[in-house]
């Protein structure tokens, strides 16, 4: 089954991997940081070898995105994304999984998911969800 897995991450230094420059990410100790991002790239290298990887992409920065919505007909257009806090969605990864343990224990490994969040939601077919 595929699962989607949203990044977030607070927008004030929007530069991919946003964890970089989190500072919680920044206090710790060079060898802690360099563990950990070591430990993304291994994640990644493991699981497109493992052929779970399907995409992912970082997302450009929220001051450069619009939300659309259509009211009476009208569309009407509004700068940045529709909801405003201090986290954003920052990317997003689709992974293809035997189960949602497996999604789950993928996005407790991305190292946003330390300083902000990682949200795990299964992608729907045309049909409903994939089982």
């Amino acid at each position: 089954m595929k699962y989607l897995l949203l990044i977030y991450s607070n927008a004030e230094n929007w530069e991919h991997p946003l964890f970089l420059r989190d500072p919680a990410f920044l206090a710790l100790p060079p060898e802690e940081r360099d563990a950990l991002a070591a430990r993304a790239e291994e994640l990644f290298t493991e699981i497109s070898e493992s052929g779970e990887l399907v995409a992912g992409t970082a997302l450009g920065d929220p001051v450069t995105a619009r939300t659309m919505r259509v009211r009476d007909g009208v569309p009407v257009a509004t700068d940045g994304p529709f909801v405003e806090t201090k986290e954003q969605l920052a990317g997003y990864v689709v992974v293809d999984c035997d189960s949602p343990e497996r999604a789950a224990e993928i996005a407790a490994r991305i190292p946003d998911a330390r300083f902000a969040a990682v949200e795990v939601r299964p992608v729907m077919t045309a049909s409903g969800l994939e089982m």
